[in-house]
């Protein structure tokens, strides 16, 4: 992102930092749009871009909250490296699940990948490279019940619909790749 900024910079970008507070976007083809930071400043422009971002989805467990930061994360690239040589769990069933599985699956123990139907939505190259990665364990018809441990995660209760029953996995890591909602409350 550093180098990102440099080059925009190097072409003669304004960098200007506060929160947009206020927007009045022209009506006419090729006007002024304007735009107010931090309820003083005014930005003249004619374009205006908004770039939000998204937030990860979660399945809405209490335990999932409680351990936000100590074991559960939405991003294996940022967290993934604390969990090296220990056992995780990667909930979903797209290519972001089998993404962060795989990448998982290069610093940790084992991944367990959780998927709610008895098919991943992942595309066939991404579901080879799961089914190809010897230490990823694909659990079809899995659903999360709950995330179990004291200070740190050490567990996961899940529950298997096609064997109607609950169980427990061993596992310090718990990583949910089930989409984003786009920031775009605003």
């Amino acid at each position: 992102m550093d180098d990102f900024q440099k080059q925009a910079v190097r072409f003669g970008t304004e960098l200007i930092f506060g929160t947009v507070t206020e927007v009045k976007l022209s009506k006419e083809k090729g006007g002024i749009h304007k735009i107010i930071i931090d309820n003083n400043k005014e930005i003249n422009t004619k374009t205006v871009i908004i770039a939000t971002g998204a937030s990860a989805k979660y399945l809405g467990l209490e335990s999932e909250t409680k351990f936000m930061g100590s074991g559960v994360s939405a991003c294996a690239v940022c967290d993934g490296f604390f969990f090296k040589n220990q056992d995780v769990v990667v909930v979903g069933g797209g290519d972001s699940a089998a993404e962060e599985a795989t990448y998982l699956a290069k610093l940790c123990n084992k991944v367990y990948l959780l998927v709610r139907k008895d098919n991943m939505r992942a595309s066939k190259i991404m579901q080879k490279r799961v089914f190809e990665t010897k230490n990823i364990e694909v659990l079809f018809n899995h659903e999360t019940r709950e995330v179990i441990g004291d200070k740190t995660v050490d567990s996961i209760k899940v529950f298997d619909t096609k064997a109607n029953k609950e169980k427990i996995i061993s596992a310090t890591g718990f990583f949910l790749a089930i989409g984003h909602n786009p920031n775009t409350n605003i």
